[in-house]
């Protein structure tokens, strides 16, 4: 399998810490993001990978709550044609512990198609989207690590002119890691040094 060189990123001031390849770069100030938002991307793929701190959400069961955060992540994004592929059942995080409680972590995989910006509904892509909810409940903070990999480039779309229009290429044939393996080991590896960022 292609190797991309991975190391550990410091987010959020250094107060958390994920690993990832270093073909994702930081465009959080160039995309002016909320400041509970840090926002990575490989424009010449144009994949992203985006970690965001949320208020917990008590009403929202912990079974199938990354299902309900894609759901949620569609509408935000008037997203069409939603599918939910696959969703995780509830995990332990014994390394995300606050005041002896554990974090729980779920997962869940869809396809949508989305515009970027105000571009609008002619110009979507179909995307896979990979989101883990990581619950952390002694902090009543509700952590999302979301990953978005093209499937396929609207020629309307502003990244056809990075990437290219059609099918996107695989990341074997790219060479590089897939998006897949990059969301799992941001998940696995992500880590809080500050508990007072909470």
């Amino acid at each position: 399998m292609p190797q991309d060189v991975v190391y550990q990123h410091p987010l959020f001031g250094g107060k958390i810490s994920s690993t990832f390849p270093n073909r994702f770069q930081d465009v959080s100030d160039i995309r002016e993001v909320p400041d509970h938002q840090e926002v990575f991307a490989d424009p010449s793929r144009d994949e992203s990978l985006i970690f965001e701190l949320l208020e917990f959400k008590p009403d929202v069961a912990d079974n199938g709550s990354a299902a309900w955060f894609l759901q949620d992540l569609a509408r935000e994004q008037d997203a069409e044609g939603t599918v939910v592929i696959e969703q995780s059942g509830v995990l332990d995080a014994p390394g995300l512990t606050y005041n002896n409680t554990p974090a729980v972590v779920t997962t869940a995989v869809g396809q949508m198609a989305i515009s970027k910006g105000r571009q609008g509904r002619e110009a979507q892509n179909i995307v896979k989207v990979y989101l883990a909810n990581l619950r952390i409940k002694g902090v009543d903070t509700d952590v999302l690590i979301t990953a978005y990999e093209p499937i396929v480039i609207n020629p309307f779309s502003e990244s056809a002119d990075t990437v290219g229009a059609g099918m996107a290429v695989p990341a074997a044939q790219a060479g590089c890691m897939s998006m897949d393996e990059v969301f799992k080991l941001a998940v696995t590896s992500f880590k809080v040094y500050d508990w007072g960022l909470f």
